[in-house]
């Protein structure tokens, strides 16, 4: 059998990173999947990605085929894995299976590495290939009010596909979404068998939607917590008054204590989203003062201003009259 380059298979140098492999990997098998490619060898190409894929994300695997590797004469005709191979590789390491996916399906030359012996007799590539398709990843963006009380609804995603040219074009889907109550920024909701297609009859891989908030003017939203920012007037805040505040589930009333100071913070314990752990809704408050004064509110603010003088100089009075004695 022939010695296999899995890094030139897969496009990659040896110190690629697995996010580099990975990237690598995606790539190649959109533009070699036979169910879509017209290029004539894509089945054959298709394949060896993905037994190449096999052994360099797989963190042991890709050691023992290094070490392999850097005692392999380039330009051998034959290849014969060395005598001390099974012991070392395959008996010693349960992970060494071939297919570690489940499919067991590769070359005779895997099969020797990482198989059930030398011969690589169980292989089984003279038939079509059944590889289950690759996860998939994309974010949504939900109301607020969907994650208080959960909603379905509909989102459009851009798949990449393969034309008849072998030009990778984006083409829309639209899925039905179901979104639980509670859900928070950056959790992820699961849709079974609607990632990458399979081949060979193999199941799709799943979709994975990573959840983010549409934007909110009345609302923050910091993982679990909500906060508002709401404004009062500065009577309000010096009396102290019952006061509506908008939340996603509706109004609520709130008494202020008396002389509060504008920045302050008040918290709503568990009326933040629905989790498991519910969250809190934070009410900021923000003092603000009318954008005009009529001739009777300003003449009793003038009154106020005069009895707070006063009272200033009536302390400070009595203040010296302690320092003298």
């Amino acid at each position: 059998m022939n010695y296999k380059d899995y890094y030139k298979i897969m496009a990659v140098d040896k110190t690629a990173t697995q996010d580099e492999i990975k990237t690598s990997y995606r790539k190649l098998a959109r533009k070699f999947h036979p169910d879509v490619s017209k290029i004539k060898d894509a089945e054959t190409r298709f394949k060896d990605i993905n037994e190449a894929y096999e052994v360099l994300r797989d963190k042991e695997k890709r050691a023992a085929y290094d070490q392999l590797g850097s005692n392999w004469k380039a330009g051998q005709s034959g290849f014969t894995p060395p005598p001390s191979w099974q012991d070392q590789y395959q008996q010693g390491n349960g992970n060494f299976n071939a297919g570690a996916g489940g499919q067991g399906d590769f070359s005779d030359f895997f099969e020797s590495l990482f198989g059930g012996g030398f011969g690589g007799g169980q292989h089984a590539g003279q038939g079509r290939r059944s590889m289950q398709g690759q996860d998939s990843n994309a974010k949504i963006l939900i109301d607020l009010q969907d994650a208080y009380t959960g909603a379905t609804r509909n989102f459009t995603l851009q798949d990449q596909v393969i034309d008849q040219q072998g030009r990778t074009q984006n083409k829309d889907r639209t899925l039905k979404v179901s979104i639980p109550k509670g859900i928070k920024p950056g959790q992820k909701i699961r849709l079974k068998k609607q990632g990458q297609a399979g081949v060979g009859g193999a199941p799709n891989g799943d979709l994975y939607l990573e959840v983010g908030f549409n934007p909110n003017a009345l609302y923050i939203v910091e993982g679990a917590d909500i906060t508002t920012e709401l404004s009062i007037s500065p009577w309000q805040a010096a009396l102290g008054e019952k006061v509506k505040v908008p939340t996603p589930t509706g109004h609520i009333d709130l008494s202020l204590p008396k002389l509060i100071s504008s920045g302050s913070k008040m918290r709503l314990k568990g009326r933040g989203l629905p989790c498991k752990v519910a969250g809190d809704f934070f009410v900021k408050l923000k003092i603000v003062f009318p954008k005009s004064l009529s001739t009777e509110e300003e003449a009793l603010y003038q009154s106020l201003k005069a009895l707070s003088d006063n009272e200033n100089s009536n302390v400070d009075a009595s203040a010296k009259k302690k320092e003298d004695a």
